[in-house]
Parts: C-alpha cells; structure tokens; sequence
C-alpha cells in the first residue's frame, strides 16, 4: 500500500508540474506594423491567434506527453511480466512495470522541449501575417 501512495503523490506532483509549463509563443520581427502598433498590440495579436487555433480544434501539444506515458507504461509492463515470470508472480510484475514505465514515461516528457504541433504553428504565423506581423519563430 505505501508503494500506491508513493506512487499517486509521484504522479500528482508531476501532473501539477505540467500544468504550470509554459508554452512557446511566436515571436515577432519588429517591422513597421509592430512598431506602429507596439509590443503589447502584437502580444495581443498573439493570444487572439492562439485562441482562434483552439477554437478550430487545433492541439498545441500533439498530445505527446499522453502517447510517452502511454508507451513507458506497456513498455515497463512488458519488463515487469517477464520478470514476475522469473520471480514466480507475472501479473504483479507486469502491474509494478506498468506503474514504474509510466512514472518514468510521464517524468521524461516533463523535461522534454514543449514545441507547438506543426499545423497549429502554422495556424497562428498565418493568422498574425494577415493581420500584417511577421512571425520569426517560436520561443
């Protein structure tokens, strides 16, 4: 049982950490509309573009972090079964692998870079260029 709780507070503590990630956001060459309308115009260019990319039903993330704990866990499944074969309890095993791959999974994608999915970047360049801004990249 101390295992469980050890691992539900593991789990917690780096969902809480994901939350707080902060995101890339496009950064923007200064030329003559920017400088006409100024930095926080163009900042809050950005945040309209961004919510217009989620309102079309666009994902920043890929869902990546999801697919990697996904993975970790099957993975670390599949390594706990066979060593609950050799240690006499698969089905317990295969359970502390899944809980181990995940953990691990989900840990890895917290220090991962955070990189927008390439058709919402791509959404919001295209958003902030008609409006008359030039995107240079994602920081």
């Amino acid at each position: 049982m101390k295992i469980k709780a050890i691992v539900l507070a593991v789990v917690a503590l780096c969902v809480t950490t994901l939350v707080g990630c902060a995101s890339q956001k496009p950064v923007l060459y200064p030329n003559s509309t920017l400088n006409q309308r100024g930095e926080a115009a163009g900042k809050q260019a950005i945040d309209v573009c961004t919510r217009r990319a989620e309102a079309a039903g666009l994902d920043y993330s890929k869902g990546g972090t999801v697919r990697r704990t996904a993975e970790s866990g099957a993975v670390g499944g599949a390594g706990g079964a066979v060593a609950g074969a050799i240690y006499g309890n698969v089905g317990r095993g295969a359970a502390a692998g899944a809980a181990g791959g995940a953990t691990a999974g989900l840990i890895r994608s917290m220090f991962a870079r955070n990189d927008p999915a390439p058709v919402y970047r791509r959404y919001v360049n295209r958003c902030l260029a008609e409006q008359g801004y030039e995107p240079i990249g994602w920081d």
